[in-house]
């Protein structure tokens, strides 16, 4: 999948989401639920790696759970990144591949 089909279904789930439950989607809202996923898999990572209470959660249940926390912190840096017209492929390419050697940088291209 790429970043634009990812785009593409995380704004359709957060336009159903947003209408659903009234919420206005301004610029801080979408800086501040970076925040808040963040602290989620924080708090995930930290049951998973026995840092936290765990309760009756199996391992398994702790994974998947870090798993999903994961996937909402990039779900909201994708949407934050298009209300702020920040173009992440490019953004990647200009800050992480620049770092790659140029044989690989060719095989990427």
């Amino acid at each position: 999948m790429t970043l634009t089909v990812l785009l593409h279904i995380v704004k359709t789930v957060s336009g159903i989401y947003a209408k659903r439950f009234d919420i206005n989607r301004d610029e801080i809202w979408y800086l501040t639920k970076l925040q808040e996923e963040l602290g989620e898999l924080t708090s995930a990572h930290l049951k998973a790696t026995r840092r936290g209470r765990v309760g009756s959660q199996t391992p398994h249940e702790l994974h998947m759970q870090k798993e999903e926390e994961a996937a909402d912190l990039l779900a909201h840096l994708v949407l934050y990144a298009d209300k702020n017209n920040i173009d992440l492929e490019k953004a990647i390419r200009r800050k992480w591949m620049a770092h790659l050697p140029n044989e690989i940088m060719k095989d990427n291209a």
